[in-house]
C-alpha cells in the first residue's frame, strides 16, 4: 500500500478495482493506521489495487459554507479528484466522544461540495465502503462508525452491513498477525470485493 498521498489525486485507469485507504486518526502509530495497513493488505491479495490517502497532507480548512465562495480550497478538489478515481472504500478511525474525529469529518464535509458544475455527491456515488475501528469506548468504536455509516450513506455511498471494532487493548495485546483479528478483516474485505463486482465494477 502506498502510504503518501496520491500525486495530484488523480489514480490511472486499472483494471482491478481500486480501493482507497483512510484513516480518521492523526495520532502517529495510530492502531487504527496499524489496522488500515492490515485491511489493505487483506486487499491486495484479492487482486485489488489500494492507495493510502493521509487527510493530514490536505489544504482544507475548518468547514464553513461560506469558504469557497471564491477561489475553492486546493485541498477539496484533490479528495474530490482522488474519490473519483476509485471504486471502493477501506475508513479505520477511533470514535471520540461516542463520534467522528473532526479530521475525517471535516475531510468528507468539504469532498461533498460541489466544484466546477460536478454535483456534489459525484465522488460518493456507486463507490461501496468497509468501516474498521480501533478504540478505548465501549464497544471499539462501534458507536463512531454507526454515526460514519450514516454520513456516507447521505453520501450515496453503499456501506457492507459488518465492521470490524475491537477495543484499544485487546488489539494492543495481540501481534499485528494474530490469527484473532485476520480472519475478521479478511472476511470484511472479501465482502468488499464481492460487493464490488456485484456493482458492476472491474473484475
Amino acid at each position: 500500500m502506498n502510504d503518501q498521498p496520491i500525486p495530484g489525486g488523480v489514480a490511472a485507469a486499472k483494471p482491478h478495482p481500486a480501493l482507497l485507504a483512510i484513516c480518521g486518526s492523526a495520532r502517529p502509530g495510530s492502531y487504527n493506521a496499524r489496522l488500515l495497513g492490515l485491511a489493505a493488505e487483506a486487499a491486495l491479495a484479492l487482486d485489488t489495487d489500494v492507495s493510502a490517502l493521509d487527510l493530514r497532507d490536505l489544504d482544507l480548512p475548518i468547514y464553513c459554507p461560506s469558504i469557497g465562495g471564491g477561489a475553492m480550497p486546493q485541498g477539496v478538489l484533490v479528495i474530490r479528484q482522488i474519490l473519483s478515481a476509485h471504486d471502493g472504500l477501506l475508513i479505520a478511525t477511533p470514535e471520540y466522544n461516542g463520534s467522528l474525529p473532526p479530521l475525517l469529518t471535516n475531510a468528507l464535509d468539504w469532498a461533498s461540495r460541489p466544484t466546477f458544475g460536478a454535483k456534489g455527491l459525484a465522488p460518493f456515488r456507486q463507490k461501496v465502503a468497509a468501516l474498521l475501528s480501533v478504540c478505548d469506548a465501549p464497544g471499539g468504536g462501534a458507536n463512531g462508525l454507526a454515526h460514519l455509516r450514516g454520513i456516507l450513506t447521505r453520501l450515496e455511498v453503499y456501506v457492507l452491513p459488518e465492521t470490524v471494532t475491537m477495543p484499544s487493548d485487546a488489539f494492543g495485546a495481540f501481534a499485528l498477525r494474530d490469527p484473532e483479528i485476520l480472519p475478521r478483516v479478511g472476511h470484511q474485505l472479501r465482502q468488499l470485493v464481492a460487493a464490488l463486482h456485484a456493482r458492476g465494477q472491474p473484475s
